[in-house]
C-alpha cells in the first residue's frame, strides 16, 4: 500500500513544481521587458549606442545618467523649460478635480437608482447605460463646440468638469448599493422618520466606502490617460496641456522621431529622456493604485454571500 501512496505523492509534487515553473517562465515573459524599460532611466544615450547594456539590457545604468535624464527634461519648452513639471500639475489638477466631481455626482445618483422609486428610473437608468458605453470619440467634437461657444477653450477647468461626467461610477455605485444595501434597512430607516436625504448621508455613505474607492481610482485612471478630449480643448495653450498630449510632444520633438522638428531645439530628447517621462507619468497611477487597493480588494466581494 505504501508504493502507490509514494507514487502519487511523487506525482503530485512533480505536477507541482511543473506548474511553478510554467508561472515563472510567464512572468519572467511580461517583466523582463518592464525591468528592461525602466532600466533606461537610468541609462545614457551615449552607452546605448556603444552597447554596453550587456546580455539583458541592464548594464551602464547609474544614478549621474538619471540626474542628467532629468535635467534635460526639465529644460525642455520655451522660456528655459519647466513645461514637462507643469504638465504633470496639471493632469494632477485636473485628474483629482474630475475625480472629485464624479464621486459626488456618482454616488447619490447610484444611491437613487438602487433604492429610490420615481417616474422615468428605468429610462434614466438606461441612458446612463448607454452614455457608459458611447465612445469618448464621439462627444470631442460636440464639447468642443461647446466650450468654444463659451469661450474657454485652451483652459483647464471645463476640462476637469466634464471629466466629472462618468456615467461607469454612476453604475459601479448603483451595482454596490443594490447588492450590499438591504431594502429593509431602507423602510427601517424610513420609519424611524429619516428623510431620503438622512437616510443616504446617514446609512448610504457609510455602506458605500467601497464603492466611493472604486469610483475614485477608476475615474482618476480613466482622466489621466485621457487623450482625445486635452488634445481637442488644450492644444491652444502650451502651459495648460496634460501629460497624456505632452508624451506625444516629447516624442515627436525627439530626434529619434521627427529630426526635422528637433533641429530647431536647444534641448533634445534621446531615449533616456524619453523613458524618463513616461516613468514619472505612471507614478500618480500607481500612487493612486496603492493607496486605494485595500478598498479595492474589499470592493472585488461586493454582493458576495457568506457562506
Amino acid at each position: 500500500m505504501s508504493a502507490p501512496a509514494y507514487k502519487g505523492s511523487a506525482s503530485a509534487t512533480a505536477g507541482r513544481v511543473g506548474r511553478i515553473v510554467t508561472m515563472l517562465v510567464v512572468a519572467a515573459f511580461f517583466l523582463l521587458p518592464i525591468l528592461g524599460f525602466i532600466s533606461l532611466i537610468f541609462r545614457s544615450e551615449e552607452g546605448l549606442n556603444s552597447g554596453e547594456a550587456g546580455l539583458f539590457g541592464l548594464g551602464g545604468m547609474s544614478i549621474d545618467n538619471l540626474l542628467y535624464s532629468w535635467n534635460e527634461l526639465s529644460k525642455f519648452g520655451p522660456g528655459g523649460g519647466g513645461v514637462f513639471q507643469r504638465w504633470l500639475m496639471n493632469s494632477i489638477a485636473v485628474g483629482v478635480g474630475g475625480t472629485v466631481l464624479a464621486v459626488v455626482a456618482a454616488i447619490p445618483a447610484g444611491y437613487a437608482f438602487a433604492r429610490l422609486r420615481f417616474r422615468f428610473r428605468k429610462a434614466f437608468l438606461f441612458i446612463t447605460l448607454l452614455a457608459m458605453v458611447m465612445p469618448n470619440t464621439v462627444l470631442v467634437i460636440p464639447i468642443f463646440l461647446e466650450v468654444n461657444a463659451i469661450g474657454a477653450i485652451g483652459q483647464l477647468w471645463p476640462v476637469a468638469v466634464i471629466m466629472g461626467f462618468y456615467p461607469f461610477g454612476v453604475y459601479l455605485a448603483y451595482i454596490h448599493f443594490m447588492t450590499t444595501m438591504p431594502h429593509e434597512l431602507v423602510e427601517a430607516a424610513r420609519i424611524d422618520g429619516l428623510g431620503e436625504v438622512a437616510t443616504f448621508f446617514q446609512i448610504g455613505v457609510p455602506l458605500a466606502k467601497q464603492a466611493i474607492a472604486l469610483v475614485a481610482f477608476f475615474s482618476f485612471v480613466a482622466n489621466w490617460i485621457n487623450f482625445f478630449l486635452p488634445l481637442a480643448l488644450l492644444t491652444s495653450n502650451q502651459q495648460n496641456k496634460l501629460i497624456s498630449i505632452g508624451i506625444q510632444e516629447l516624442i515627436g520633438a525627439s530626434p529619434m522621431f521627427n529630426a526635422t522638428v528637433a533641429a530647431g531645439l536647444d534641448v533634445k530628447l534621446y531615449l533616456p529622456q524619453l523613458a524618463l517621462a513616461t516613468v514619472v507619468s505612471m507614478l500618480p497611477l500607481l500612487a493612486m493604485f496603492l493607496g486605494a487597493q485595500r478598498f479595492l480588494i474589499k470592493g472585488q466581494t461586493v454582493g458576495a454571500v457568506k457562506g
